[in-house]
This record gives structure tokens, C-alpha cells and sequence, in this order.
């Protein structure tokens, strides 16, 4: 077996790795792939609300801002296998065709998750690859016989799908450093949540991330009110930073901006007008006559036409003191204290994992333990929603691949 690679994990990294290995070694039974479920790939079919968002076709320089904690680490991995390669790869040597959509996403054409998985899958046992479902490795130590081991086996997100943690336990085995590790691409639960948001999509709206009071990142785009909080979209893109600082105790608060496109300016020149032609109304039917307009409460016809209809009564309930002065202010600022979030039975991505400083960047080699290679969630390295992670799997499970038979030829 001295001759032979272990790839622990049947996940997006780990069935790249074995395609590649099996591909350089012209052998596919000298690569054994270890897996947990009774399927490969089961993650996969979770990806993209089961549409499957294979990667994202921006270019390096504006992908590289949605890689976290270090873009730099994964350059040599992009670059020798970049978004444009994953494309090439699954239309012409898997026959899957992909369609681009909002946002420079690119799924299957069929936007079916099962198609990626299973296309993976059928490549692997072309190669002969020797797969061992249901199997579950407890240590490095089992695999001792191995010339070369490949640790793939994801984080801690969604562990109904295998990802229980165990390749931080592995890594740790082999004397390496495992940075703390928190949920990603989560809800975030706000205090007092308002029972009437849940099931809202919100569209086009502005959300700023703020840390001890202090605006650390602002997005512009879609997300969703649902039962656990805050999520999706753009909720996603600012959770990883909300979490970690609610991990360490510090005060998390998220603006909700509902009209990102306009300035306060703007909104009060809009209700001036409707002002001129009547159309604000007090809700407890003040008369015009010795009551100042301004202090008065917006009427809903007012607020109807800054927002749906279905927002309208949490809008008001938030705000009890709203008037037709203060409702630009309004508007632009919904605060919302973030008090806690979804753990990693709901989270898409995990964060943190094997420290970058002990796997070296061009071939994904541990720097403490020769023929030792990671990929994928495993690592402390991890993407915005949006087709990153995905990329990030694919790009660093083909180079630990191809090194690790590199380094048994």
C-alpha cells in the first residue's frame, strides 16, 4: 500500500482529488476513497437551495475580496484550476452543461444539485478508483500503510451529511493547529424578533454590520426574514463577521437601509409632494386645522408606497413614535441588536480549521508531516455565498491531488 493514496472524505474536494490523483497516477486503484455516508457527494445536493452553485465567474481580482481569512493562500490553487477551468471541466469532460445567472453564479443548466454529484461520482469509478462507502476512519494512525493521505472531510456544517469535525481531530493527530471554528453563512437572530417578518423576502435593501457601534461592512441586495432571523443573500455575506464577534462577547448590530437608492433628501421631497396632494394621513384622524403635519403620523397610504404592504405593521411597530418627519430617518435605519445565531446544523459554510500557515499554498502538502495533504472546508479558508466555496473545494482539491501523486511517483 506504500505505493497506494488515502483521500479521506467523498465530498466536493475529495472526488476532485481522487479524478486528479487517478488521472496523474494512470492507476485509479491505487487511490482508495474513504467515505463515511453511503453516497459521495451528499453535501452537494444541499448546494445552492438544491440548484447546485458550481462557482462564481468573476475574475481573480474580484473574487479574491470574497475569500476569508486570507485570499492570498488560495491564489496558486485558483490559478491552476480557476472558475473558467470548473466550467471547462463540467461541460466538456463530464457532459455537464451551466448556466450563468445573476450575479456571475454558475449552475447546471438543469439547476438539478444531483447532476454535479453524481457526474463527479461517475467520473471517479471511470478512473477505477477503489471508493469505500460507509466506511469510517477514526484515525490517521489506520492509515498508516498509505504512501500519501488526503484529509477532504469538510467541517462542521450541516453534519447530517457526514461533516462532524472529524478532519480537525485528524489534523491535530498529526500535530497541526486547528483555529477556532464557527458557523458561517448562518441566520442571525435579532433580539425582540417581530413575529410578523418571518417569511418576508426583502429585495434590493441595504444591510450594515455594526460591532461595538462601529459600521465594519456594509452589503446591497436580497435577503430573507425567516423563522431563525436574519439570512440568505446578503445576511450571509455579513454573518461570518457578526458571528465571530458575538463568539467573543462584543455587541453585534445590523442596520436595515429599505431604500438604499434614495437619500433622506430625496424620500422627504417625495412626501412633500404627497403632502401637497393630500396624501398623508394621520392613522388616529388628526384634523389639518391646529395640527402640525410634520409631527403627525404617516398614514399607511404614505408608507404603501416605500414599502409592501406586509412590512407595513412590523415597520410601525418598530418605530411607535414614527411621524411624517422622522420616517426618511426611518427608513433608511431600521436597527436590529443580533443577539445570537444558527449553529452548524443550519450553517452553510464553516469558518476557521487548519491553520494556512502549516499547509503549504502551492500544493497543499502539510509542512509538518511529509505525503500529508488538506482540502477544502477542512482548512481555515472560506467564501462568501455565491459560488466561492465551491471553487474553493474544487481548486484546492485538484492540486492536493495532483500533488500528493506527484509525490508517490
Amino acid at each position: 500500500m506504500r505505493d497506494a493514496l488515502a483521500i479521506v472524505g467523498g465530498g466536493p474536494a475529495g472526488m476532485m482529488a481522487a479524478i486528479r490523483a487517478a488521472e496523474m497516477l494512470g492507476d485509479g486503484r491505487r487511490v482508495v476513497l474513504f467515505d463515511k455516508n453511503d453516497r459521495l457527494g451528499r453535501k452537494i445536493y444541499l448546494t445552492g437551495k438544491g440548484r447546485c452553485n458550481l462557482t462564481n465567474r468573476r475574475s481573480w481580482e474580484e473574487f479574491a475580496p470574497h475569500i476569508h481569512p486570507n485570499q492570498g493562500f488560495l491564489k496558486n490553487a485558483f490559478r491552476a484550476f480557476s472558475n473558467e477551468d470548473v466550467i471547462r471541466f463540467f461541460e466538456e469532460e463530464l457532459g455537464v452543461p451551466t448556466v450563468t445567472q445573476q450575479g456571475q453564479r454558475v449552475y447546471p443548466a438543469s439547476l438539478v444539485a444531483g447532476d454535479v454529484a453524481r457526474a463527479l461520482e461517475r467520473r471517479v469509478q471511470e478512473l477505477g478508483v477503489d471508493v469505500r462507502r460507509g466506511v469510517t476512519v477514526a484515525s490517521l494512525a489506520e492509515l498508516a500503510d498509505f504512501g500519501a493521505v488526503i484529509i477532504a472531510t469538510g467541517g462542521k456544517s450541516y453534519p447530517i451529511t457526514g461533516s462532524t469535525g472529524d478532519g480537525y481531530r485528524f489534523a491535530e493527530e498529526a500535530g497541526h493547529t486547528v483555529t477556532p471554528i464557527f458557523p458561517s453563512e448562518t441566520a442571525l437572530l435579532p433580539r425582540d424578533y417581530d413575529p410578523g417578518l418571518p417569511g418576508l423576502e426583502m429585495k434590493n435593501v441595504g444591510l450594515h454590520l455594526y460591532i461595538d457601534r462601529t459600521l465594519v461592512e456594509s452589503e446591497q441586495g436580497d435577503f430573507n426574514f425567516t423563522g431563525d432571523g436574519l439570512e440568505s443573500g446578503i445576511a450571509y455575506h455579513l454573518s461570518r463577521r457578526a458571528v465571530r464577534a458575538l463568539c467573543n462577547g462584543q455587541r453585534v448590530d445590523i442596520v436595515l437601509d429599505l431604500k438604499p437608492a434614495l437619500t433622506e433628501a430625496q424620500i422627504k421631497t417625495r412626501l412633500g409632494r404627497e403632502e401637497q396632494a393630500g396624501g398623508i394621513r394621520s392613522r388616529e384622524h388628526f384634523s389639518a386645522s391646529g395640527t402640525n403635519a410634520r409631527a403627525a403620523k404617516p398614514g399607511r397610504q404614505s408608507i404603501r408606497s416605500f414599502l409592501p404592504e406586509q412590512l407595513i405593521d412590523p415597520f410601525l411597530r418598530a418605530n411607535p413614535d414614527l411621524t411624517v418627519e422622522n420616517l426618511p430617518q426611518r427608513l433608511k435605519a431600521w436597527p436590529f441588536r443580533i443577539i445570537d445565531y444558527k449553529g452548524f446544523e443550519r450553517a452553510v459554510v464553516t469558518a476557521g480549521g487548519v491553520s494556512l500557515k502549516e499547509i503549504v499554498p502551492k500544493t497543499m502538502a502539510s509542512r509538518l508531516r511529509p505525503g500529508l495533504y488538506f482540502c477544502g472546508e477542512v482548512l481555515d479558508l472560506d467564501g462568501d455565498t455565491g459560488g466561492y466555496n465551491l471553487q474553493i473545494a474544487f481548486s484546492t482539491g485538484s492540486l492536493a491531488g495532483i500533488s500528493a501523486a506527484k509525490y508517490l511517483l
